[in-house]
């Protein structure tokens, strides 16, 4: 089988699949899918070392990061280049920016690390990685994945929204709207059957718009 074939032997790791495995040099050492057992982490990748849009993103990251490991979450950079160019962009980063890059960052010099998790869009670029955002919680359950073009930096508070609101979700189990923050009001699973419709309405602690949509304040 080619290299191309098996690069597309690969699906898109889905919402509620497995996060596919990986063993790969990194920043910090080798690192594996299994050295993240038991944790959150959000994976990345960016197109190239010294650009001009990954630098910019990889400074908004790092001011990100302590924040996310607050909620035992860890990050994981990745791109197509080697541990020397990262390391090199790395310190460049650092004198520059005056930010020290904290988290590992994987050298996927064969590509193996994006091609099982479909960070590749051959359509944008035969070569670099796209924007790519995978969430994975403590389960190693991959429960959110967001792309970006080349052109296009992420935004930061939305990745640590997401992360949040998937958080909230598993801790209290209620669902969150749209434009969701912390603090805001979750919702309420709507009810299965004509009794439960019928209590809801009476239900103390509710906002209710009708039967199906129904908020509540959060029991912290």
């Amino acid at each position: 089988m080619s290299e191309q074939q098996t690069e597309t032997a690969y699906q898109l790791p889905r919402i509620g699949s497995p996060a596919p495995d990986f063993t790969a040099n990194t920043t910090h050492g080798q690192l594996s899918l299994n050295d993240y057992k038991g944790k959150w982490f959000v994976l990345f990748s960016h197109p190239a070392d010294f650009t001009p849009v990954c630098t910019t993103e990889f400074v908004a990251f790092q001011e990100i990061y302590p924040e996310l490991r607050k909620l035992d979450v860890e990050l994981i950079g990745l791109s197509v280049d080697s541990v020397s160019s990262h390391l090199a962009w790395v310190r460049n980063i650092e004198k520059n920016f005056d930010t020290e890059i904290e988290f590992p960052v994987i050298a996927d010099l064969d590509r193996k690390v994006a091609t099982r998790y479909g960070m590749i869009m051959p359509e944008e670029s035969q070569t670099e990685t796209s924007r790519a955002v995978f969430v994975v919680d403590d389960k190693q359950v991959v429960r959110a994945v967001i792309y970006y073009p080349l052109t296009t930096g992420r935004n930061m508070n939305e990745i640590m929204r997401l992360v949040k609101a998937l958080k909230t979700t598993d801790e209290h189990g209620a669902p969150t709207p749209a434009n969701w923050e912390p603090g805001d009001k979750v919702l309420v699973s709507p009810p299965k059957t004509q009794e439960d419709m019928k209590k809801r309405e009476n239900e103390d602690g509710l906002e209710c718009i009708d039967w199906y949509l129904c908020k509540q304040e959060l029991n912290q």
